[in-house]
């Protein structure tokens, strides 16, 4: 019997794919709020990167079959988990990729996968998602905080002094918190001479490559996502890549491959890699499902146009915001060795003079204008170390303190016209200047 389905069904899940109203056709449009003559954007910053197509037409294909599961196909090459993991290898130059239900757990396989032992210390960025001490907390391990700088990315000052204060540690997972990437060489050549595995958490660095390698290959091993905000986006997702035969067929093993199914996968190391594993490791079901991995593959052909996209809009903003905005509002440096960058968001700085008073004037402001700007300082910011009350920080970090309490951050939607960013750049533009002059300061 065939299978059909009904033109509303398909429209209706047109729209959550697309983030288009099946049911409307209202476009929303940029004004000027007249009472003050002040920008505002109409907008909706959360608007995610559609799934092409192309996606949508294979995963109602999967649903017709109903073979959502990986492993439902007689084959590795007929798996479209299998095909996905093969592009994502191929798109970072990593030898070996294994699909999962998240980044999360991308992250704890990281460690589990190169011998965290329970209770052993993990160095990571204090400027990071709560996503990170929470897989250092799943996996068993204790956070361990190094300071962060004004460019958001890690202070390797304060990572040789961490490690040579915790010489019982084994392990340091770099976070390149919003695809900034920062001096690597640097990190690697401490980790090594203290005897400690680097891995990466390239969740935000998809596209980001440092000299001339995508990022994650200076580690052993990296984590990327297609979390609905990131460059691939399938609501949920995310991917382990390594170049080491044993951290992925260990990942493959705990992520769901019992018995024999290592077999249907193509980027896992051979046969003599598994042996025993599938009884000796544990199966946590982590799984990537089949309409994930048919919703990102279409988006895997389009990221180098999208990135090249969404950097030629974030360098127009940079520089609007720079030559308006002086000192008060400052752009984070990028590591000279970062050959390119993904500006899918644009992070700032305001300047010191901002108390914070100011500082949540100048929110709302945004805010009021149709733009909702986050203050990762703020007090309830996940990225804010200070909320981690399941992994506090137990030394003082001033650095990432101060730096955060002055960092902001606003999305670039893809989706977005390229007027839409003039707008963006009047809002902040725009507040700061009312606040500044409400105290008296401009």
């Amino acid at each position: 019997m065939n299978t059909k389905i009904s033109p509303i069904f398909f429209l209706a899940l047109t729209s959550i794919a697309t983030g288009v109203s099946a049911f409307s056709s209202v476009t929303p449009t940029k004004t000027i709020n007249t009472a003050t003559e002040r920008a505002y954007v109409t907008r909706d910053i959360k608007t995610p990167d559609p799934v092409p197509e192309e996606g949508q037409m294979q995963a109602l294909e999967l649903m017709k079959t109903g073979k959502m599961y990986r492993y439902n196909v007689p084959s590795a090459a007929e798996s479209v988990v299998s095909q996905c993991e093969v592009e994502i290898a191929a798109y970072t130059g990593h030898k070996y990729c294994v699909a999962l239900n998240s980044c999360g757990s991308a992250l704890m396989l990281l460690l589990k996968t190169t011998g965290l032992q329970h209770g052993g210390k993990v160095i990571s960025n204090a400027f990071t998602f709560g996503a990170v001490p929470s897989a250092i907390e799943h996996a068993g391990g204790k956070a361990v905080y190094v300071e962060s700088n004004y460019d958001h990315v890690m202070d390797v000052t304060d990572l040789e002094k961490k490690l040579k204060a915790n010489p019982d540690c084994k392990h340091v997972m770099i976070s390149h918190m919003r695809g900034k990437v920062g001096d690597m060489d640097a990190i690697k050549a401490l980790c090594d001479e203290h005897g400690a595995i680097l891995l990466e958490d390239a969740a935000h660095s998809l596209g980001v490559r440092y000299k001339d390698k995508h990022s994650g290959h200076i580690g052993v091993a990296c984590g990327i996502s297609s979390q609905s905000y990131k460059m691939i986006n399938s609501g949920e997702g995310g991917f382990l890549l390594t170049n080491d035969p044993e951290i992925a067929a260990r990942t493959a093993v705990y992520a769901g491959a019992y018995e024999g199914l290592s077999a249907k996968h193509t980027t896992v190391p051979g046969p003599e890699y598994f042996k025993d594993l599938p009884v000796e490791l544990p199966n946590y079901s982590l799984r990537m499902s089949a309409l994930a991995a048919a919703v990102i593959r279409p988006q895997i052909k389009t990221l180098d146009e999208r990135i090249e996209k969404y950097n030629k809009r974030y360098h127009a903003l940079a520089k609007n915001l720079e030559e308006r905005a002086g000192d008060h509002m400052t752009i984070p440096g990028v590591t000279p060795e970062v050959s390119r960058m993904v500006h899918d968001s644009l992070q700032f700085n305001m300047d010191k003079k901002f108390t914070p008073e100011m500082l949540e004037k100048f929110l709302k402001e945004c805010a009021d204008h149709g733009l909702p700007v986050e203050l990762f300082g703020h007090k309830s910011n996940a990225r804010n170390f200070v909320n981690w009350g399941f992994a506090p920080a137990e030394d003082p970090l001033p650095l990432t303190s101060e730096m955060l309490s002055h960092a902001c951050d606003v999305r670039m939607p893809l989706m977005w016209d390229d007027e839409d960013f003039e707008d963006m750049a009047n809002v902040l533009v725009e507040s700061m200047e009312k606040v500044l002059a409400d105290a008296g300061m401009l």
